[in-house]
């Protein structure tokens, strides 16, 4: 990220003006004094991906701009936070990195919100007799809010644009500070020879229907011990993904997750609905599955970790996303799975799914703040991202894309969820929301009798993080 500046005299280069964007925050346009005119190295930051995924993209950037090499990294998953952390203390972190959706606040200060416009150079042919290619400081609009609003599904819209007051005397105002390659959102996987064997023919499509197939392949041994499970479900420390099952219960029942003003009200009950405390249903719901005294009683704390119990053939059902798909096929290759939509209360009144996916955005203190947001630009656009879905195998973020991703056999059930996904969290800790939300089904479990005062403290808990 630190490149030593290669200018040219810019008397030898002519400033080409394509216009000034129209975006309605973030910084100005970008000062022609501060351009690297030279040799360009971004750092990119990932994780999950490796670097063969963005090789066509990157590929087709650099046959624009040869002058611009992408220093690709993959990190691992549990290694990213405190490596990239360390970096920017440190003063050498990237120029551009991936975030989660739920982490976009936490990293806001670490961001660069998106210009009105970038100015980098390109290379063009001068024309007439005597023609000969020269190099020309060219300036580009970004993207306006309108422009975001109609490329992305209304979730990415909620995420990436924040808050950015460039100084305090002057009003804050919704900028755009990333932009996602794609966008996931929770299925359910299910066993096919288990509901086979249970003489169950299709996966379910509603709740109960869930609950009548959980009922369906769970056995118990003479003491009264599972031993076969339907669903990984009810706990917390070996439930996948935990917090993300009991947010898209208590959104489907109609819980208000937060107020109007962007405060926690999951624990109060909404405006219209009378003695009913749809974040408590919810709750008691889903610890059921984990409960020996109810009918559901299918997981507990003993049962290993929800993902292995999956792949291992030990559970019918396992909920989780597209990147689940490679994991399985990996380290189960001869499991007879497959994928189906997130279960509803009633599907045809009221859907809502869980969205959990990645944004790219740029560094507030890269050196390189042009370069870095119009490769960014770039590789988001629709004919580049197609490039990184498919190879990927992750499900569009754009609205353009959905119709085609519909027909695909792995991604359609994906793309069938993605205008109705969402999530709610918006605060600065999403792994403290996390733990308190994990507290609230341990402590369901442990002490049932008072569920409203473990709903209140889980509210307060996830309100500090704010």
């Amino acid at each position: 990220m630190r490149n030593t500046l290669k200018r040219l005299g810019l008397l030898s280069l002519a400033l080409v003006l394509i216009g000034q964007g129209c975006f309605g925050g973030g910084s100005s346009s970008a000062d022609t004094s501060d351009i690297n005119t030279g040799e360009v190295t971004l750092e990119y930051w990932r994780v999950f991906d490796d670097d063969d995924t963005f090789d066509t993209i990157v590929d087709n950037y650099q046959s624009l701009h040869p002058n611009v090499s992408i220093d690709y990294r993959e990190l691992r998953f549990d290694e990213y936070e405190d490596e990239l952390i360390r970096a920017f203390a440190e003063d050498r972190g990237p120029d551009l990195f991936t975030i989660h959706n739920m982490d976009m606040h936490e990293y806001s200060d670490l961001l660069l919100p998106m210009p009105e416009s970038v100015v980098v150079t390109e290379t063009q042919s001068s024309g007439g007799l005597r023609s000969e290619t020269v190099t020309v400081l060219t300036e580009k609009p970004t993207m306006t809010m309108r422009q975001l609003d109609n490329l992305y599904v209304e979730q990415v819209v909620d995420d990436v644009v924040m808050d950015y007051q460039a100084n305090p005397d002057i009003d804050p105002v919704e900028s755009i500070f990333g932009l996602p390659m794609g966008l996931d959102s929770m299925v359910l996987y299910y066993n096919r020879d288990l509901l086979s064997a249970a003489g169950i023919a299709a996966a379910p499509e509603t709740w109960a229907d869930f609950q009548d197939s959980v009922i369906a392949i769970t056995d118990y041994d003479s003491d009264g011990n599972i031993s076969q499970s339907a669903a990984a479900m009810g706990t917390a420390d070996n439930v996948e993904r935990a917090a993300d099952i009991l947010s898209v219960l208590m959104m489907q029942n109609h819980t208000e997750m937060t107020d109007e003003r962007g405060r926690v009200s999951f624990h109060q009950i909404p405006d219209g609905v009378e003695d009913r405390y749809p974040g408590l249903d919810a709750i008691e719901f889903y610890t059921d599955f984990a409960n020996p005294t109810k009918e559901v009683y299918t997981w507990n704390d003993d049962m290993g970790s929800s993902f292995e119990a999956f792949a291992n053939g030990q559970t019918a059902f396992f909920f989780g996303y597209s990147y689940h798909i490679p994991l399985l096929r990996t380290v189960a290759p001869k499991l007879n799975f497959q994928i189906s939509g997130m279960p509803q209360i009633d599907p045809s009144v009221h859907q809502v799914h869980y969205a959990n996916y990645w944004i790219e955005g740029v560094a507030a203190n890269s050196d390189e703040a042009n370069w870095a947001w119009d490769f960014l630009l770039f590789a988001t656009a629709e004919d580049q991202v197609v490039h990184y879905l498919e190879e990927a195998g992750k499900p569009t973020a754009l609205r353009s894309l959905i119709t085609e991703q519909l027909t695909d056999d792995t991604l359609g059930i994906f793309a069938e969820q993605i205008l109705l996904s969402t999530n709610w969290y918006h605060g600065a800790d999403a792994g403290a929301m996390e733990k308190a939300m994990g507290d609230l089904i341990e402590g369901m479990l442990a002490n049932p009798e008072d569920p409203a005062s473990l709903l209140v403290d889980a509210a307060k808990k996830v309100s500090q993080s704010y």
